[in-house]
């Protein structure tokens, strides 16, 4: 990461961010290119290992990405705001972010694509939802079993403007 002074290393931070972000965009490429698609997301967290849950119509040029080529990419960000200046060449934008990599596969077994669904639902609702097998069937489950990621934040601050030093 070339802005070291952005760079999200504390853990909670980091989580503190996937709570935010409510919307993930895959990276994915096909004979076709490559495809980015936003999407709405639940995860896990387990012994520094995070899998991100996804849900998706059982077709489509997404699904026949993925099983062609399992290697994607994914990004979010959250807290947007204009940092707004003087000067037009002084401005700037906070944010938060997580940009990383992994292996995205089907989720076959009908236990953990009901868990799935949930983590999902409570991550997109804060609300806990059962799934019956019945409705997990209705729609394809995929997770990206994440190999790296790093979180970023550029938080609002005044920027001092010529004249309005401390002093």
């Amino acid at each position: 990461m070339r802005r070291k002074d952005r760079e999200v290393t504390c853990e909670a931070d980091k989580l503190a961010i996937l709570d935010e972000c409510k919307v993930c965009r895959v990276a994915l490429q096909d004979e076709q290119g490559l495809y980015i698609v936003p999407m709405n997301f639940g995860y896990q967290y387990e012994s520094d290992r995070l899998t991100l849950y996804f849900h998706s119509a059982k077709s489509g040029r997404k699904i026949t990405a993925l099983q062609k080529n399992d290697e994607v990419a994914f990004e979010m960000d959250c807290r947007h705001r204009l940092i707004e200046a003087g000067e037009p060449c002084r401005y700037g934008y906070a944010f938060a972010s997580i940009t990383g990599s992994g292996v995205a596969s089907f989720v076959q077994d009908d236990t953990e694509k009901k868990q799935g669904l949930s983590l999902l639902m409570r991550h997109q609702t804060g609300k806990d939802f059962c799934f019956d097998s019945k409705m997990a069937d209705t729609v394809a489950v995929f997770k990206i079993t994440v190999s790296a990621f790093s979180a970023k934040k550029h938080d609002f601050l005044p920027r001092e403007e010529p004249g309005n030093q401390p002093g």
